[in-house]
């Protein structure tokens, strides 16, 4: 079992009220998307080879920059992308967060799909569905996955954030890391 890792306390932006901004900018391309997923899935490659399970996610700003990378589950209650949805939050003004984009290899789980409701992301783009890595783990008591799609809680609230996935032209760069580690 991986050690607890000790996180500072998250203290959120003080301000009295804010209104959901414009998720990000729409006009992705098919080039970014997929540059942008292949740079998720080389961190997932990294965590791998650092012991980590193969995830692996990065938030861009609405400049399409990078603003931060997050790899590997530390345990089951900090993925990728909750750890991510955190350090945003806690850095970054929910104005600016309702104008980013996470890409992730895979969709978010309902966990993590709720800590990308609550840090106010305003758009996720993922590579493969949640359903295929449950084919790849089974029962794994590291990874338990529920059969509820990110679309599914996202769309359960009142904030309106935008889901793009899967895009299975990438499925075996993205199953690459996967494939031997379950």
């Amino acid at each position: 079992m991986a050690a607890k890792t000790a996180y500072p306390p998250v203290m959120a932006p003080s301000y009295t009220s804010y209104k959901m901004e414009e998720s990000a900018d729409r006009t992705l391309t098919s080039d970014l998307i997929i540059k942008n997923l292949r740079l998720a899935v080389k961190i997932a490659n990294r965590a791998k080879a650092n012991g980590r399970h193969p995830f692996g996610c990065i938030l861009v700003g609405p400049d399409n920059e990078e603003v931060l990378f997050s790899q590997g589950n530390i345990d089951t209650l900090n993925h990728a992308e909750s750890t991510l949805c955190r350090v945003a939050w806690s850095n970054l003004t929910p104005e600016f967060l309702s104008r980013c984009t996470l890409y992730t290899n895979f969709e978010p789980c309902a966990m993590c799909a709720g800590s990308i409701y609550w840090a106010n992301i305003g758009r996720v783009v993922y590579g493969l569905p949640e359903s295929r890595l449950l084919e790849l783990t089974g029962s794994n008591f590291e990874n338990p996955t529920m059969s509820l799609s990110c679309r599914t809680v996202l769309g359960s609230g009142q904030k309106n954030i935008e889901i793009l996935g899967p895009f299975f032209d990438l499925e075996d760069e993205i199953l690459f890391d996967h494939r031997e580690f379950w």
